[in-house]
Order: structure tokens, then sequence, then C-alpha cells
């Protein structure tokens, strides 16, 4: 499920394959925006049925693809 996520992120970013750390501050980056987390949550419940709440959520708790990654596990 990982590498699902990671896809979808990298996807949404814009990024190349395997380009996204998993400790990369994805704001602090400017690799994405709110826009951008917007799009991600679509696209989770889209390809795997996650529903994240964009006002659940901060975005200190998704900075990272590893944060995003544990919350999507936490869900499912």
């Amino acid at each position: 499920m990982d590498e699902k996520i990671m896809e979808i992120l990298e996807e949404v970013c814009g990024a190349e394959p395997g380009e996204l750390e998993p400790d990369v501050e994805l704001f602090e980056e400017g690799i994405l925006d709110s826009f951008g987390m917007i799009s991600l949550f679509v696209e989770l419940e889209k390809k795997l049925g996650v529903k994240l709440e964009p006002t659940e959520l901060t975005r200190e708790e998704l900075a990272t693809p590893a944060m995003i990654i544990a919350q999507v596990k936490s869900r499912v």
C-alpha cells in the first residue's frame, strides 16, 4: 500500500517515480500546496477508497510522504 500511496502523491505533485523521499517537507519545499492537498485527497479516495477530511487534518500532520502514508493506513 505504501508504494501505491507514493505513486498517487508523485502523480499529484508532478514528481518522477522515486523522486520523493519519505521525509521531505512537502509544503516547506514547495512541492505541495493547499490545492494539491485537496487533489491528493480526491485521488486517494478515488483510487484507494480512503476518505481524508481536510478539516480534520492539519498541514503539520501531513507534512511528509511518510506522514501521509501513516494517516491513510490508519483509515484503512
